[in-house]
């Protein structure tokens, strides 16, 4: 197993179906955490590399309705 975080500023603050699709989301196989900096905008994920991508992510999130900017790079990962 080969954890890996990863982090997105988003726009659109998720609703109510957003967030029911992300808590789905943790039964993906290979995500471990999803959790919220809601000062910040910003969404993390930990997911397990040898199960998933990064793309693999970012396509979960954006099918769960979550309005993505910009992926943040691992220097602004603090929170």
């Amino acid at each position: 197993m080969t954890l890996l975080d990863i982090s997105y500023r988003y726009g659109r603050p998720p609703g109510e179906a957003e967030m029911r699709a992300l808590r789905d989301m943790g039964e993906v196989y290979g995500i471990r955490r999803i959790s919220f900096d809601e000062a910040g905008s910003v969404i993390r994920v930990e997911y397990d590399a040898s199960r998933l991508e990064e793309p693999d992510v970012s396509f979960l999130l954006r099918n769960a309705g979550l309005d993505l900017i910009e992926k943040l790079p691992p220097a602004q990962l603090a929170a």
